[in-house]
């Protein structure tokens, strides 16, 4: 197997948290053989120096640099490419999930045809300690927000600690550089028909308190906001104009019937020697004349909820040829283990 570990200035961290990770892993060297692959993802601080002094000290540790950040997809990116484990594990260079879900993802792995197994806090079995209100909050609301998104089972899909089928992983078409390349592993493992698990898991931060240190790498708040709407709407942009769209009709519905009220009450109190041709465009602009804004903001409102409901038939559209080309190119690649 192989374990993957992006780095990003984790210097106060890295040299405990790489000799607890080799400990737990030679407890498991009776069943598995295993490498490590650490990328320093551009690390402005000593991240990169003590990387090395690590690699010298265990055989096992390979270390790759990149010369400027360029995000954590890229770090996967560049590690998918490298490892030759039939299984990959990746994981969080704080510990936040303790190795021992190491373990408990490659059991979980190898006793069914998954592909892909998360580590969940969020379902039930789960637990999160030690982590801040803010970062908790949004997480977990992010992580409903996709699963609502993504119409899966799901209830993580933006963790980072996860057991890959290696020739699958390898393989993977991916293109995110950020935090994004998490929901989009889900997204394309989804559209190859690929089988998702999860286990239950233990997020606690304690360990990374303890040793003083502040998150500042793996997660900057807006980033994270903005990365997740995003992955949303790739799940299913179609929900991002129809319900809008929807809401509008909704408004549009409720002025437009006011509208009409008003223009069969002027109706009734203009010339009635003008034609009904000519009686009924008086009303409409005696209607008009009295209620400016019953017309605007009705006719406005219908306008938009249309189009929006037309760009969502077409983003649906869109997605469609996407899943579907994405698949074909990928028919090619043979992703059972026995190959």
């Amino acid at each position: 197997m192989t374990i993957v570990l992006p780095a990003f200035n984790e210097e106060a961290i890295l040299e405990q948290n790489v000799d607890i990770l080799f400990d737990y892993l030679r407890t498991l060297e009776q069943r598995y053989r295993w490498e490590i692959i650490l990328v320093n993802d551009g690390s402005s601080d000593g991240t990169g120096d003590v990387a090395e002094r690590l690699a010298e000290r265990y055989s096992e540790l390979e270390v790759v640099h990149h010369r400027v950040n360029f995000g954590l997809g890229q770090a996967f990116k560049t590690a998918f490419r490298m490892c030759t484990g039939d299984y990959v594990i990746s994981l969080d260079i704080d510990l936040s999930y303790s190795p021992d879900h190491i373990e408990t993802l490659l059991a979980k792995i190898e006793d069914s045809p998954a592909k892909l197994v998360l580590a969940s806090p969020y379902m039930k079995g789960g637990k999160i300690s030690n982590v801040p209100t803010l970062r908790r909050v949004l997480s977990v609301y992010a992580n409903r927000f996709l699963s609502f998104f993504a119409q899966g089972h799901l209830s993580t899909l933006t963790c980072m600690v996860r057991a890959y089928d290696g020739r699958f992983i390898r393989k993977l078409d991916l293109r995110a550089m950020g935090m994004d390349v998490m929901p989009e592993t889900v997204y394309k493992a989804m559209i190859l028909r690929a089988k998702i698990e999860q286990i239950p898991a233990h997020l606690d931060w304690g360990l990374q308190r303890q040793a003083g240190t502040e998150r500042k790498s793996s997660m900057r708040i807006l980033r994270h906001i903005l990365a997740t709407i995003l992955s949303g709407f790739i799940f299913r942009p179609f929900m991002f104009f129809v319900l809008p769209g929807l809401l509008l009709l909704g408004l549009s519905l409720y002025v437009n019937i006011w509208m009409v009220v008003h223009i069969v009450e002027a109706y009734g109190s203009v010339l009635t020697d003008v034609g009904l041709s000519g009686r009924l465009s008086l009303a409409v602009a005696k209607a008009y004349d009295l209620y400016p804004h019953t017309f605007i903001v009705g006719l406005l409102s219908l306008m938009v909820a249309i189009q929006l409901i037309s760009l969502g038939i077409m983003s649906l559209q869109s997605k469609a040829y996407f899943e579907d080309l994405f698949h074909l190119g990928s028919s090619g690649k043979r992703y059972d283990r026995d190959t």
